[in-house]
């Protein structure tokens, strides 16, 4: 009667035993990237410079994320955690279109990225009415949605280091624009939300205004990106499940 309990422990060892390089590799990316990006951006700085302090940040990014892939690629399969049908195929791929949308928005007029829009007079329209940090939940949602349609294990710890660098890093983001322009930074956290569809609930926002950038580009991304998987992966994702 339980004889399947070896089996589905061996299974579970595995699966851990899998995960183990690319959990280590994906604390070394998230770390660095945020210690990096945070308490030590101006000690660094201060040290080597801006130009010193990016040549440093670039060679620790791409050094670590190299790390993460070569681990990812050379984790052996493990079983799906669970069954994955249309359903989850389908709620996967809305996801994506509106991580899409969220990504192709925050490119213009973002308080947050380096020359971007003033804080203190940017409008809180289209995506930025949704969250004031769109790039960094478009990053959230593509891991939801890869843990969705593949939930095996060392995929489910990447994809969960993205969503949290990408979380905690808005959180953080936060607090480093509030000391460099307290003014405007807190006047747009007062037009604004950090949690998407909040400022809207409570009336700051109004759902709108997105532009063609965000809703035709995000459409474009989502269409070319879900696509690639075919040849990149050998499996359609997207839409391109149903239609190809």
């Amino acid at each position: 009667m339980l004889g399947f309990l070896p089996d589905a422990i061996g299974g579970r060892m595995t699966d851990v035993n899998a995960s183990v390089p690319v959990l280590a590799t994906m604390i070394l990316f998230v770390g660095s990237h945020l210690l990096l990006s945070h308490p030590l951006r101006q000690p660094l700085v201060a040290r080597l410079g801006e130009r010193g302090f990016s040549i440093l940040y670039a060679l620790v990014a791409f050094a670590t994320l190299g790390g993460v892939i070569l681990a990812y690629r050379a984790a052996p399969p493990t079983p799906p955690m669970w069954v994955v049908g249309d359903g989850l195929w389908a709620l996967a791929t809305v996801i994506m279109l509106i991580a899409s949308v969220l990504l192709m928005g925050s490119l213009v007029r973002n308080p947050a990225l380096p020359g971007g829009q003033a804080a203190g007079r940017a409008e809180a329209r289209g995506v930025f009415a949704v969250t004031r940090h769109p790039m960094m939940w478009s990053f959230a949602l593509w891991g939801v949605a890869h843990i969705l349609v593949f939930p095996v294990a060392p995929n489910i710890v990447l994809c969960l280091g993205i969503i949290m660098l990408a979380l905690v890093g808005s959180a953080l983001q936060d607090r480093k624009k509030m000391g460099q322009d307290p003014n405007g930074w807190q006047a747009w956290e007062a037009r604004t939300s950090y949690w998407p569809f909040a400022s809207i609930l409570d009336g700051r926002t109004r759902l709108g205004g997105f532009g063609g950038h965000a809703l035709g580009g995000g459409i474009v991304v989502w269409l070319v990106a879900t696509w690639a998987h075919i040849p990149l992966s050998g499996w359609a994702a997207g839409i391109w499940r149903w239609i190809v």
